[in-house]
Order: C-alpha cells, then structure tokens, then sequence
C-alpha cells in the first residue's frame, strides 16, 4: 500500500474524489490564509524602525515597548476568542456558508480599519481594527473545519480538514517574507509599514467572493428539514446522480443521526447545550478537544509566531534584517513539512502518531536551544555573527519547528472538527476554537514579559509541556483516522480504550460494509471481501 492509498470505509466510486470537494474545502480553507497571514506578519512589522519610529516606540523603555507591543498583538486575540463563540449562532442558524461570508465581511472591515492608522491619530484605529478582524477571524476558524468535515469522504478527510492548515502556512509564510521584503526593498517611511496591514485584505476578499460559488453543507441542510436542498448540493459536491447507492447509502446514515437527534436531543438553537451540558461523556470530550490547544499553545509556537525577532534575539541572531530572514526561513520550513503532513502523513500515519512524535522530538530540540541560552547568554555576550553553538542552537530551532509542524500544527483542529455529532457540532467546535484562542491570547500577551523575566527559562518552560503532552495523548486521545462521522461516538464508548479503540470500531465499519471479516478481538485478518483501494 502506497503513501497516496485511500484507506476507505466502503466501496467508494472514483468520481467521489473530484475536482469540486478539492474546490470547495480550498476556498473555506481561504479563512486559515487570513489566520496565518495575520498571526505571522504583525510581530514583524512592529519590530521596523519605520514603525518604531512613527508611533515613537523608539523613544520609550524596553518595559514600555514590550507593553505596547503586547497589547497590538493580543486584542486580535481577544476579538478571536469572542468571534469563535459567535460562531456557534452564525453557523447554527445561518448555514456554513452563509457564516464564512458573514466572518469575511467583518475580517475585511477590521483589516480596513487598520490603514487608517498615523501618527497623529495613534495606534486606536489599529487596535479596534485588529479585534473587529479577530472577530471574524474567530468566527471563520469555528466554521471552516466544520464545513469541510461535513463534505469530505472518510477516506480524504483528514487532508482536507488539513488544507486549513495548509492555508494557514501559506499566509504565516507570505506574512514572515513580507516583512523582510519591505525592509530591504523599500525606503523606511510610513508606506513600508503599511503595505503589510494592506495585504491582509487580499486573502479576506478571495475567501468573501469565493464563499458565493460554495454549496452549503448538505448534513446541516438535513438538521433543518430541507432534504431535497441537502440531496441536490451532496450530488453535485459528490459528482454522482442523487439515486446512485454510494449517495443513497450517505442519506441514510445522515437521517440515522438525524433521527438521533431529534430523539435523543431534540431541535432548536438551546438543544446542542442541553445535550452537551447535561451528558458527563460530552464534557469530558469537550474538555479533551479543549485541551489539545492548551498543549498545542504549550509547545511555544505562538510565541514564537508573534514574536519572532523576538526569538531569535535572544539566541543571537543579530539585526532587523537578520531578524526577518531568520523568520522567512522558519516559516517556509513549517510550510514544506505541513504539505509533506497533508499529502502523505495525516490520513496514513494518522493523527495519534504525529503528535507523540512531535512532542517527543520537539520537546528534546526545545531543551537544547534553552541548554545554548543558559549556557553561552547571547544576548550579553554579543558577537556580530553566530558562532558554532549559536549555529548548532538554529539547527535545533529549524529541527524542532520540522517535528512541531505534522503534528501539533494541525492536528488538533482535525480532531475537534471530526469527534463530534453532526447535531452539536457547531457549538463544541465553537468552544474549541475559543480555546485555542483563549489560551493564543495568553501566550501572545504575556511573551515579551516572559523574555524579560525568563530569559533561557522560557525555552525550557516550552520543552517541559511538550514533553508532558505525549503520556497524555498516548492515554486519552482515540486515534480518528478513516473513521466515518457518524461511528465517532463508538471512540469513546466504554468497552474500547483511547490506545485500542480506532482497531475496534473500523473492523467493525468494515465489516458492516462488507470490507473486513477479521476477528474482532485480535483484529487478524481471515479474509477480505470487496476490499477497494484506489491511488490517486
């Protein structure tokens, strides 16, 4: 079996992996280029001395500059975290579509905002501008995951949830080299600074048009009783006649679940709450999907997001320019490893693996560049180039970010996106984006305090709850790779164990769809029966 096998649930006509599931994930995944661009350009642009200069940074204290700074990073943030909860109503009253494109007006009004910023005005207009962007993009990071679960076949699903990530390393990537580029290719003044806020507006005003040539999710037109909408756009997203049996056999699972839901938990804005707040099962997954974005966060990677000039300063990297090429190069290794993660890792590794090998190995890497800064202190014994241990400790930053990249990058999001009903699903990955946000805004805002008081503490702070994130994984995370949405439930039933689960519950798919008759206990195989595997 190849790296680019589909590993499939049932026999599955080709024309299902067509150009328009690709098409229509891409575009959703155009809110993950706003996330990345955002996250990535901003730590960048606040440390040129055009922008320094403009708004007086210059003039003030380290303590006062670090305040600042804190503060234009962290209330976008902020608008995240309440953006991602305004979410749930968006998405589970207005449809997915219609949500995304609500989420980019807004993001395109705050990133509007932005360019009106002066010197004579202040940084007000920046700081309202970035928590009405955050805003949508909180909204947007709920959202997306969820609309391209909803429309992805098992067996690709994992990748293109991973497009989101994707997109997400696309724009970090455009968003660390802008500011190199700027810095080198344009005279210092209040346009250099300027061209990289403008930008955000491109990926947000592709992600708005884009949304008009979107389908709407067909499982949350069925949560509202328009079946024959819902049949129509899982046809044309599925490239297949609305009475062939592949599309016939998805209907009846999506109205098996539908019907669970009206028995189980009912209809209506308040039923997704009711259901997860009155089963102790829920909370408890809740509160695991919740908690991989405080591991995720743990891992150091929005510090050094932010503040990456930052970071390599204390290593000792020296110079602005410096600085950003440090950065650009970070960035284009997180996006190589995470297409190396789309295409060939997340849906044959799976997602269990990934992460105990990030954090494993990036936690070591993370514990060696802490060694270097106790040891050799850079930032007071400045040398104008890096030396062998400063090269060596660079190594281990890039290394740490190629461990860091398939495995906690994205991973995270296509657990959340895939572990819950259809019928709560908008509300518990409202609450997971908000958690990532949550504890994004607390990283980004207490960093260069950190820095400050920490010193080579920091590094070794980050390595510790790497380290600490793999027994936790190993004993509470279900392996979800290949398994359909609506068996998801049966990951977290009470005769199957995190470690043992995903074996259990796919021979038990496969065997109902006629794919696997193997021994259950064992799981050894005594014989296949129309087993398909199709390569791409």
């Amino acid at each position: 079996m190849g790296l680019l096998t589909k590993i499939e649930d049932r026999p599955t006509p080709s024309q299902v992996y067509n150009w328009r599931v690709y098409f229509s994930a891409s575009i959703a995944a155009f809110a993950a280029v706003m996330i990345g661009y955002d996250s990535a350009f901003i730590g960048g642009t606040i440390a040129l001395p055009s922008f320094r200069k403009e708004f007086g940074f210059d003039k003030l204290a380290v303590k006062e500059v670090n305040f600042l700074s804190a503060n234009i990073v962290s209330c976008y943030q902020a608008g995240c975290f309440f953006g991602a909860l305004f979410g749930y109503p968006l998405g589970q009253l207005l449809g997915r579509k219609k949500g995304l494109m609500i989420a980019g007006a807004v993001f395109i009004l705050g990133a509007g905002m932005m360019l009106g910023a002066t010197a004579s005005r202040g940084l007000g207009l920046i700081y309202g501008g970035r928590v009405i962007a955050g805003f949508g993009i909180g909204a947007a990071s709920n959202l997306t995951p969820i609309y391209i679960s909803e429309i992805s076949p098992p067996a690709i699903r994992g990748r293109l949830v991973g497009l989101y990530e994707l997109g997400w390393q696309a724009g970090g990537l455009v968003g660390f080299w802008i500011n190199y580029g700027v810095n080198k290719g344009m005279p210092a003044g209040h346009l250099q600074w300027l061209v990289p806020f403008a930008v955000q507006l491109i990926p947000g005003g592709i992600m708005s048009f884009g949304c008009i040539f979107l389908r709407e999710s067909p499982r949350w037109l069925l949560s509202k009783d328009r079946r024959d909408e819902a049949l129509e756009n899982l046809s044309w997203i599925r490239n297949l006649p609305s009475n062939n049996h592949y599309i016939l056999e998805e209907v009846a699972a999506m109205d098996q679940q539908h019907q669970d839901q009206i028995n189980t938990v009912g209809l209506g804005f308040w039923a997704p709450f009711k259901a997860v707040f009155g089963s102790s099962h829920l909370i408890k997954r809740l509160a695991l999907g919740g908690s991989l974005f405080i591991w995720q966060n743990g891992s150091g990677i929005n510090a050094i997001n932010y503040y990456s000039p930052t970071v390599f300063k204390s290593i000792g990297v020296v110079g602005t320019s410096a600085g950003l090429l440090t950065t650009g190069i970070f960035g284009v290794i997180k996006t190589v490893i995470t297409i190396i993660w789309l295409l060939f890792l997340v849906d044959h590794a799976g997602r269990v693996p990934m992460l105990l090998i990030g954090s494993i190995g990036g936690g070591l890497c993370m514990y060696g560049v802490g060694a270097y800064v106790a040891i050799s202190k850079p930032e007071i014994n400045k040398k104008s180039e890096l030396g062998g241990g400063g090269i060596a400790a660079m190594f281990l930053f890039y290394l740490w970010t190629a461990f860091y990249s398939p495995s906690w990058n994205g991973t995270p999001w296509v657990i959340n996106s895939e572990i819950f009903d259809q019928h709560i699903r908008t509300l518990t990955q409202a609450s997971c984006a908000a958690n990532n946000w949550f504890w994004n805004f607390m990283i980004s805002r207490f960093t260069p305090q950190m820095f400050t008081s920490m010193g080579y503490g920091v590094y070794l702070f980050f390595a510790s709850l790497m380290i600490l994130s793999a027994p936790y994984v190993y004993f509470l995370v279900p392996e979800t790779k290949g398994v359909p949405l609506e068996d998801m439930d049966k990951l977290f039933g009470k005769d199957v164990r995190p470690w043992n689960a995903h074996k259990k519950i796919m021979h038990d798919v496969r065997q109902r769809n006629g794919l696997d008759q193997s021994d259950g206990e064992s799981g050894e195989d005594i014989g296949i029966k129309g087993q398909r595997i199709e390569k791409e």
